[in-house]
């Protein structure tokens, strides 16, 4: 007897005499299925999910961006408004002080006028 058939005859004549044991069965092969971790649909809502926050990510710092530099641009005309404001003070200061009338008077004598007999009004009082 070979080896081999001395192996089967053995298990043949354990199972024989072992009443309790039951027989092999061939066990049933499992196929398994691989199971993603994400399914498309999921796949489908994170990749629309992320679309939208980066569009709004861009409208956000686009608009970030322009208010930006509206915010610089008003500042600069700020800046030149108080500038004029500054320049139209001083020379109405300088009118004033041109308007006075003994500085008139001092003038029209270097210049050879004279005066007969009359008051020097300022014209501002004179439109009132």
């Amino acid at each position: 007897m070979s080896s081999s058939e001395a192996r089967s005859w053995q298990s043949w004549q354990e199972e024989e005499t072992n009443p309790n044991r039951q027989p092999k069965t061939n066990p049933k092969v499992k196929i398994k299925v691989k199971k993603s971790w994400i399914t498309s649909g999921e796949k489908f809502l994170y990749t629309l999910f992320s679309a939208v926050t980066l569009v709004a990510l861009y409208l956000t710092v686009s608009f970030s961006s322009t208010t930006d530099s509206l915010n610089r641009e008003v500042q600069t005309l700020e800046a030149q408004v108080q500038k004029q404001q500054v320049t139209n003070e001083n020379l109405q200061y300088k009118v004033k002080e041109f308007s006075n009338p003994d500085r008139i008077l001092t003038i029209a004598k270097e210049n050879g006028l004279s005066i007969q007999n009359t008051q020097v009004k300022q014209a501002s009082q004179i439109s009132n």
